[in-house]
């Protein structure tokens, strides 16, 4: 599946399921870990999880079979590896916390990019 697909299928799951505030940093110039992070919030420890295992559900049934879900121990945060896209799912004041669209918006130097 085309990146974009996979990116735009994220965020509707996301948003079809009630994620809140959802954010796409294209990363394609300043890492090489992923072209896109996906940041959204939950409502709550249990919609952080049900956010988390939707998505991964609902990707393998689009045929990425090799999501991944980080974080399963922690009430506040959950990672979902698709492939290209990585997606942050925050209980909200964790997400103020760690201020990752602000990290990730900012420009970064060619050269840094490449280490």
């Amino acid at each position: 599946m085309e990146i974009l697909k996979i990116k735009k299928l994220i965020e509707k799951i996301l948003d079809n399921n009630k994620a809140v505030n959802i954010i796409t940093i294209d990363l394609k110039n300043k890492t090489y870990i992923a072209d896109y992070m996906i940041v959204a919030s939950g409502t709550s420890s249990r919609h952080i999880q049900s956010l988390s295992e939707i998505l991964c559900a609902e990707l393998k049934k689009s045929g990425i079979n090799d999501c991944k879900i980080e974080g399963k121990d922690s009430p506040d945060w959950k990672l979902v590896d698709a492939l290209d896209v990585i997606v942050h799912i925050f209980h909200p004041e964790k997400r103020s916390f760690y201020d990752l669209e602000k990290m990730w918006q900012e420009q970064i130097p060619k050269e840094k990019a490449q280490i």
